[in-house]
């Protein structure tokens, strides 16, 4: 490890109790060789670094780690804690820690040399070591290399690397092609006269210091104890180099385990695939190298680049109902831009133009360049053509979610079909798990290897087309566009008591998760009500109310780190101010670091100040027709002023019930006071819209 990791660096000692506590040790450490610049800031980047998935692995290790600002060159500290500290494994606590810091412009040497602990950490004789050396000196040596694990271990043999196979596979391809006589591969890896099984992977992760090599190095050993040619594509923060062609196309099946989109996906179209997580790497690669077996052998392969973990509804053995949330997840968030878009540029022709804007002529046939109206009915008919999108993107995106690129084609006819027949957001949920699912049933079908390559593009998308479309038109569309206009009229007929329950139900939603799924349903079902040219004076209540609600977590938060500081860290002091501003721009994200770091606290208590907002607002009779934007639409709000007090009062509400439950808790023994520095910040706000990992 160079000089990453000194005696300084070492604590064979460690008394954490906790996750925090451990990296603030150590973190502690590295400040005091002049490698962290910043201790509280540092420990914010690990703490966001840790809420992106937890970094405790089977076998009793833990490796908290980041790439951050305040880290001046790529460090490496190790503790080992008696009592175990828990870090989020499934086999229990952590008794080996390692925090590794690295430079936000880290070099490929750096950290290249930091994948090989990563590397190293697989073997079990290393971790044996470190378990039974005596001082800091030994324990750092052993880390950096300097010294071999203790007398009667063996060195794991080396891990093999896309360059030690290309010639090989080459080789084996080039002799399979001119001997004529040579027995076809079974696969069967029975170690006979066949070739072996020949499998590709890759693995990744948002950081890409630790779990990318962890799981290459896992999957690399699993390989070799079943008889298979394994060869790994690590895609890490050095870069990566890009298996030979000839390797990939030898390859009988291919497994992802990756937490990042990979890169250059398509060169791995085709072939049978397992897409999983990177610590479904790390913890059970043999699983995932006998799943993809069985379906190379059921003949399953891939029509084209396989979707991420999140697109595709997550790892084997996820439920159903988890799948489906992410299913229909990718849809919304995928539709949303196109709301926001198209929402604010009709409420924008209505503010200038004014409401019979919506009968203006077509701009292609009267538009007048100094006339404001027309730039008014330009706004509002650019508005509707977006908004037309909306169904379509959603069936669409939730056929992609489930079934990839092959399910964007059925997906966005059938939305557009649901359009078409008044079947509206109902119909278009429903045509785009119809798509998916037709999707995926055509690609389970065994077809010859001579066809295989214009399935994607032919086959798949008129076979999945026709059925959907026959499926929206004939059999269900109708009954769904009855639900969906029983349920448009039944809104429209809402008052008093009914109304208001509406809005305080909705308004828990849109605080409980925070941008979450709950969240986005809500926000969903009131940007459907709006989404056509003439809303009912009902469905814009309810957008009022939904976007009230939604501001009130971030600006509470913002409120309590304003009067009562002291309850809070200097880190969520910080996020208090940007908070302000996220809030008052409706992105209830910005209260997502007080929630990650208090949920207790925080989520109940904006859940309360959310829903008295929904009631007021409903009360109030308050309408927008701007699905987004916070206080900058205030202009465009029925009854502003009402509607501005609906959510003062949420804010005040959420804000005090934050500092009365904050105020009560009783310090830890042997911790600190509420607020102290000590406290781990949680990491940054999101915003609403999807972004890579």
């Amino acid at each position: 490890m160079s000089e990453m990791i000194t005696a300084d660096l070492v604590d064979l000692d460690l008394s954490a109790d906790t996750k925090e506590a451990a990296a603030r040790a150590l973190a502690e450490r590295m400040v005091a060789q002049g490698r962290v610049t910043d201790l509280d800031g540092f420990l914010a980047d690990v703490a966001a670094r840790e809420a992106q998935m937890p970094t405790g692995l089977d076998g009793g290790i833990g490796i908290p780690h980041c790439r951050s600002a305040y880290v001046t060159e790529p460090s490496l500290a190790f503790g080992r804690s008696a009592e175990g500290v828990d870090f989020g494994a499934p086999d229990g606590p952590a008794d080996l820690i390692f925090l590794i810091a690295a430079p936000a412009g880290a070099d490929d040497a750096h950290l290249t040399i930091l994948s090989s602990l990563a590397r190293q950490l697989m073997n079990a004789e290393f971790t044996s070591a470190l378990r039974s050396v005596g001082d800091a000196e030994s324990a750092a040596a052993l880390i950096r290399g300097d010294e071999a694990p203790a007398a009667g271990t063996s060195e794991a043999p080396a891990a093999r690397t896309s360059e030690d196979s290309v010639a090989a596979s080459a080789a084996a391809s080039a002799d399979a092609a001119t001997d004529s006589t040579a027995p076809a591969p079974d696969g069967d890896g029975d170690g006979g006269s066949d070739s072996p099984f020949r499998i590709v992977a890759v693995t990744s992760c948002p950081t890409g210091i630790a779990h990318t090599y962890m799981a290459a190095e896992s999957l690399e050993n699993a390989g070799r104890e079943a008889g298979v040619d394994l060869v790994v594509e690590t895609q890490g923060s050095a870069g990566f180099t890009r298996l030979d062609p000839a390797v990939i196309a030898a390859a009988d099946a291919v497994i992802f385990a990756h937490d990042v989109p990979v890169r250059d996906k398509d060169r791995f179209a085709g072939k049978p695939t397992v897409d999983v997580g990177v610590k479904a790497g790390i913890n059970r690669p043999a699983e995932l190298i006998s799943e993809v077996r069985g379906k190379a052998e059921r003949g399953e392969v891939t029509g084209g680049a396989t979707p991420t973990p999140v697109e595709r509804g997550g790892e084997a053995g996820e439920g159903y109902g988890s799948m489906l949330r992410k299913w229909l997840m990718s849809g919304v968030s995928y539709m949303v831009p196109f709301v926001a878009a198209g929402g604010l540029l009709i409420a924008l022709g209505f503010a200038i133009g004014g409401y019979e804007i919506k009968s203006a002529p077509s701009v292609m046939q009267h538009f007048v360049w100094t006339q404001t109206d027309s730039w008014a009915a330009l706004m509002f008919q650019i508005g509707g053509v977006a908004f037309g999108f909306l169904v379509p993107v959603l069936a669409g995106y939730i056929a992609y979610g489930m079934a990839d690129r092959p399910g964007l084609v059925p997906g966005f006819v059938g939305g557009m079909i649901a359009s078409t027949i008044n079947a509206g957001f109902l119909g278009g949920l429903a045509a785009g798990l119809i798509a998916g699912g037709v999707v995926l049933a055509i690609q389970k079908v065994k077809i010859p290897k001579a066809v295989r390559g214009i399935m994607p593009v032919v086959v798949i998308p008129l076979i999945s087309t026709a059925i959907v479309g026959f499926l929206m038109f004939v059999v269900i569309g109708k009954p769904i566009a009855s639900a969906q206009k029983g349920m448009t009229d039944w809104l429209n007929g809402l008052s008093g008591s009914n109304a208001i329950l509406l809005g305080a139900l909705l308004g828990l939603m849109m605080c409980f998760d925070l941008g979450g799924p709950v969240n986005k349903v809500a926000y969903t079902f009131a940007t459907a009500g709006i989404a056509v040219s003439n809303p009912s004076d009902s469905a814009m209540k309810i957008m009022a109310a939904v976007m009230a609600a939604g501001m009130v977590p971030p600006l509470a938060m913002a409120l309590a780190t304003t009067v009562r500081g002291r309850l809070f860290t200097e880190t969520e002091r910080e996020n208090g101010k940007a908070a302000w501003v996220l809030g008052a721009s409706f992105i209830s994200e910005g209260a997502i670091p007080f929630a990650a770091a208090d949920p207790l606290r925080v989520i109940p208590s904006s859940m309360v100040g959310g829903a008295i907002t929904g009631a007021l607002s409903m009360s109030f009779g308050a309408t927008l027709r701007a699905p987004h934007g916070g206080i900058f639409v205030v202009p465009l709000i029925g009854n502003p002023f009402l509607y501005l007090i609906a959510i003062a009062v949420g804010m005040c509400v959420t804000a005090a019930l934050v500092v009365v439950l904050k105020g009560m808790r009783k310090p830890v023994a042997g911790g600190t006071a509420p607020g102290a520095p000590e406290d781990i910040a949680a990491p940054a706000a999101d915003t609403k819209q999807p972004v890579a990992a």
